[in-house]
């Protein structure tokens, strides 16, 4: 059996130089792999000609939605991927954070795209930059998809993950992905990537799957290309200094393995439920996919005068865990990937015996399992360093296994110096419910880290924990970490976008980005807007409405009915001295009776009110002031028909500015309204 690569439309086995590959339990080969054969500069080419045209063909919206049915194909299977994750020697809880996690990932980038994006094949950014004073001229930023492909270089540990976290905003930004998975585990990427393939939902050439060597891919890489990475930090800047990369400048995103700590407070007692949370939290990080984690604390930092009961804590929970083949009862903790990665497990920590001391581990320990075989298992490991400041090997020597090194502080402000000695992290935990304390450390620490953990009795229910990274959220880290940053919401996808400021006439602009801004062609016809269905609708179509003056009762009976009695609506004496030098109305009646004047009564296309945003109120209304709304089609986005819904609808946001008799602004908002489609 051969792992093969998805290539210019066709699996394609590896030939002549083959690496094989072991089961992680049982030592068993189970396949080989190579990329030999595969046409490297060809399978760029396919990408960028025929993959990425297609992706560009679609709106933001359609390409999130092609996500969302991907996940839900791979829900339906996920069985086989997690048979197959076994022989990686993942645990359940392993596998489910690999499969289950990285599907999860698609459905949050899904819903990002579609809550924070246009439905357009771009994005606009910002609001209008007026650069003139007469406002003839003025600019956006825009984000277009770049012209390129996105190479994705991943680590061994997770490889479905890795690879639908990567794919994921690439493919919503509308750039095909070349994904080069670690050989260890590349027959798992395999399968998954087999699935997604099969299921059709993405146009061909959106994705290429390379399993064996990268060879000479780099050398091929053009300037609208895109190299995401994810592995050791000395792999890391090997492949950031490629020549190539340098003379093109392409985009390098590094996430590189970090040496992670954990921050025990000082003002934690060892019966405070923060010191059993803190225990736990350890010895899940360090144990979890057998501690072959990006993400795993390496570095246990508790106050000197509560070092003895952590360790004495940590030994008794860690002497517990059944390390063994995953599918035996009991077992908590399976191997590692292979020999290999033991035998550099094993190295590591011989360099840190050099200037720690070994607590736990590290040597002999009992093996669960029939099956298992001892090439692939190491224990849990602890070590203790007792001059943290004055040794360098715990803050830069990591062992990518069970393993971590517990060490002392003295003092907030030692605990940050300690933390910052790993040089850069992707994530740091501070366990406290002092929240001053946990103040002082994270503000001290953060420029050393990409996201930091506050852990307490307050969160822990519901805390995803310190190891987990989120879609939301940003994952990388500085320094020693890659000087990256991946996931993060909409910050993701904007990584494989062109960022552009675009110059010219309010008219111009609104017609490239699609977006009514002041200063723009309006059309106004005698059809209320409100009576238009949504296709119906133009960017640009407006309603100046009739006027109204408002009167002292319209003040007086807004504050019976809202309850707010401010001074300045109602006291006259008070008023004077006010910011406004008289009586004004509130701003919310102002709005509320610009409604009145815009809103079509009667039942038609507009179903509902679904929002406001940006509102500004830049002119006080004083009694005897008359008021007039313009209404304007500012921007549409067609919403996808779910199964429950009765009709098709789409939200459009109109801009709305209320002036006075003077004819000056007196407000500023949007509004958004849900309207409906024609089509079912």
């Amino acid at each position: 059996m051969k792992t093969k690569s998805y290539v210019y439309g066709h699996w394609i086995p590896g030939s002549e130089e083959t690496t094989h590959i072991f089961h992680s339990v049982t030592g068993e080969r189970i396949t080989s792999t190579s990329s030999e054969g595969v046409d490297l500069p060809r399978a760029l080419d396919y990408g960028r000609s025929e993959g990425g045209p297609a992706l560009r063909a679609l709106t933001l919206h359609e390409r999130a939605l092609a996500l969302k049915a991907l996940a839900k194909h791979l829900l339906e299977r996920k069985d086989e991927l997690y048979r197959i994750s076994a022989c990686t020697g993942a645990t359940r809880a392993d596998s489910w954070v690999d499969i289950e996690g990285g599907i999860g990932t698609l459905f949050s980038f899904s819903s990002i795209a579609r809550r924070e994006f246009p439905n357009e094949p771009f994005i606009v950014e910002g609001g209008p930059e007026r650069l003139s004073a007469g406002n003839t001229f003025s600019a956006r930023h825009i984000l277009t998809p770049k012209r390129g492909v996105s190479v994705h270089i991943n680590a061994f540990n997770f490889p479905c993950w890795g690879m639908l976290e990567k794919i994921a905003p690439s493919l919503i930004a509308g750039v095909p992905a070349v994904v080069k998975p670690a050989t260890g585990s590349a027959y798992l990427a395999e399968a998954m990537a087999r699935q997604i393939i099969a299921s059709g939902l993405l146009p061909e050439g959106a994705l290429q799957l390379i399993c064996g060597r990268a060879g000479n891919l780099l050398d091929h890489l053009r300037e609208q290309d895109v190299v995401t990475f994810t592995g050791s930090a000395e792999t890391g800047r090997k492949l950031k200094a490629h020549p190539g990369i340098i003379a093109r400048s392409i985009p390098f995103n590094q996430e590189a393995d970090s040496l992670n700590c954990c921050v025990l407070g000082e003002s934690v007692k060892a019966d405070d439920p923060e010191f059993g949370l803190f225990i736990k939290e350890v010895v899940r990080e360090m144990t979890s996919k057998a501690g072959q984690k990006c993400t795993a604390i390496r570095r246990i930092l508790v106050p000197e005068q509560q070092l003895q009961p952590v360790a004495d804590a940590l030994k008794a929970r860690l002497s517990k865990m059944a390390v063994g083949d995953p599918a035996a009862e009991g077992v908590r903790m399976g191997p590692l990937l292979g020999a290999a990665q033991k035998a550099e497990v094993q190295a590591s920590v011989e360099a840190l015996a050099g200037s720690c001391e070994i607590l736990l581990g590290g040597g002999d320990f009992e093996l669960v399992g029939e099956r298992a075989v001892r090439d692939a298992f190491y224990p849990p490991t602890l070590l203790y360093c007792a001059d943290p400041l004055a040794t360098e090997a715990p803050h830069s020597t990591e062992a990518f296994g069970p393993v971590a090194t517990l060490m002392p502080y003295r003092g907030t402000d030692e605990a940050i110096d300690l933390a910052a000695k790993g040089r850069g992290s992707l994530v740091g935990s501070v366990v406290t419910s002092d929240d001053g304390e946990a103040a002082r450390i994270v503000l001290g620490a953060a420029a050393w880290h990409g996201r930091m953990l506050v852990l307490n009795r307050d969160c822990a229910k519901e805390s995803t924990g310190h190891g987990s990274p989120l879609p939301l959220l940003v994952h990388g880290g500085p320094g020693r970490a890659g000087g990256g940053e991946e996931l993060g919401g909409a910050r993701a996808v904007k990584h494989y976008m062109q960022r552009t400021s675009v110059q010219g006439s309010p008219r111009s602009l609104a017609a490239i980005t699609r977006e009514y801004q002041a200063g723009a062609r309006v059309r106004e016809t005698d059809i209320h807007p409100f009576r238009k269905h949504f296709e119906d609708l133009e960017v640009g179509d407006r309603l100046t409405t009739h006027r109204r003056t408002v009167t002292e009762a319209d003040i007086v009976n807004f504050g019976c009915v809202s309850g707010d009695h401010f001074y300045a609506h109602f006291d006259e004496e008070a008023a004077k001295d006010s910011l406004f030098g008289k009586r004004v109305a509130h701003g919310y009646f102002v709005v509320s009776a610009a409604a009145g004047l815009f809103v079509d009564p009667a039942p038609g296309p507009v179903l509902a009110n679904y929002g406001l945003e940006n509102l500004r109120f830049i002119e006080p209304v004083g009694i005897g002031d008359t008021i007039q709304a313009r209404l304007t089609a500012k921007r549409k986005i067609a919403k996808e028909k779910r199964p429950d819904e009765d009709r098709a609808v789409g939200v459009v946001v109109w801009d709305v500015e209320i002036v006075n008799q003077e004819d000056k602004a007196v407000a500023l908002y949007d509004v958004l309204t849900l309207v409906e489609r024609r089509l079912a």
